[in-house]
């Protein structure tokens, strides 16, 4: 979502620069941020021993012309292809964005954009893509996994639990009042993923009203090795294709969707504003590791009026947080939380 809203940003002029700077949290000058973006991508997708790629695109339609200086700057920062679309028959359009959205998703991701989303004001369509495959360097046995209890807001059900107990695998972990948190490496140490676990008398709610970029930082900053008991449920995320304008609006930047937008960045003209900002994700966690995927379009029309040798146990058996975090780059790719494992 940051990537495509940040290619979005990098075309807003005046207030509608000012408020998407705002909510991204955009504290560098333009230099320096299209240095963040160009590392990013080139982090994201360098040869590994895991497999991630992400991907960027703009749509406009035909005949539709953008800026040089815009296009220079996806092109070179965020990796991004051009390709013009023929919006006036919009089932065939829907569908050669929806085909390119699920090759660069390993076919996780379809269909996330709805020919009827697509209107004779339909200007420009801009997306984002990524696709991650992690195995865990340490890796559950399968044979370990059984039948345990998990506590939900709606009663108590029986999940598959993963469990990697009584070993002398040590592994980065840190608790306060409010949490455990443990970090599970994928093989090659750069990606992991974090789990956020409740304490009694706390949530995830709780915990998400916790976590800002300071809170963030010092939980990573306070992990240490420990010998930890871990039982995870296996859980498989669908999310279904999500409208995000209402978000980005309470969040700070209502401009950007109205007839007062100012995308002069892009075109040179003005008139454009967002339509629709629309967001779908996938990813299963298993013994072996996790495979995760995400896009997000954002769709342009022409605007309108404890003690280090004790044992730590760290039960997943009640709604948790996630996130899987690229270290090298201290970017969070996919995060999310789990209230019911057995629910898509």
């Amino acid at each position: 979502i940051f990537t495509a809203l940040a290619m979005t940003y990098e075309g807003a002029r005046n207030t509608t620069a000012e408020e998407m700077k705002n909510v991204l949290s955009i504290e560098q000058d333009n230099e320096s941020f299209h240095r963040y973006m160009q590392m990013l991508y080139e982090y994201l997708n360098e040869r590994s021993e895991y497999n991630i790629s992400t991907a960027n695109a703009l749509w406009p339609r035909v005949g539709y012309n953008l800026l040089q200086n815009y296009t220079n700057i996806i092109e070179t920062y965020y990796g991004g292809k051009i390709s013009e679309v023929d919006y006036s028959k919009p089932e065939e359009a829907a569908g050669i964005i929806n085909s390119w959205i699920e090759n660069k998703t390993n076919h996780l991701i379809k269909n996330l954009i709805s020919p009827a989303a697509i209107t004779p004001d339909t200007m420009l369509i801009l997306t984002n893509a990524i696709y991650f495959k992690g195995i865990w360097k340490l890796q559950f046995d399968i044979a370990n996994t059984t039948s345990r209890e998990f506590k939900t807001p709606n009663g108590n059900i029986d999940v598959p639990m993963m469990q990697m107990v009584n070993t002398n695998n040590l592994f980065n972990y840190t608790e306060n009042k409010e949490m455990q948190v443990l970090e599970l490496p994928y093989s090659g140490d750069n990606i992991s993923m974090l789990i956020f676990l409740p304490k009694k008398s706390f949530n995830t709610s709780d915990i998400v009203e916790y976590l800002n970029e300071t809170t963030f930082y010092n939980i990573i900053d306070s992990m240490s090795e420990k010998k930890v008991d871990i039982y995870l449920p296996r859980f498989e995320i669908k999310t279904p294709m999500y409208e995000l304008n209402k978000y980005l609006v309470n969040l700070g930047m209502p401009t950007a969707f109205s007839a007062n937008a100012d995308f002069s960045g892009i075109d040179g003209v003005g008139g454009l504003s967002i339509s629709q900002v629309l967001h779908k994700a996938f990813i299963k966690v298993d013994e072996n590791g996790t495979e995760a995927a995400a896009a997000t379009a954002v769709m342009f029309v022409t605007a309108v009026n404890g003690d280090s040798n004790s044992r730590i146990i760290f039960d997943c058996d009640h709604p948790f947080l996630f996130m899987i975090y690229h270290k090298q780059s201290n970017t969070i790719l996919f995060m999310g939380s789990i209230i019911n494992p057995l629910l898509e």
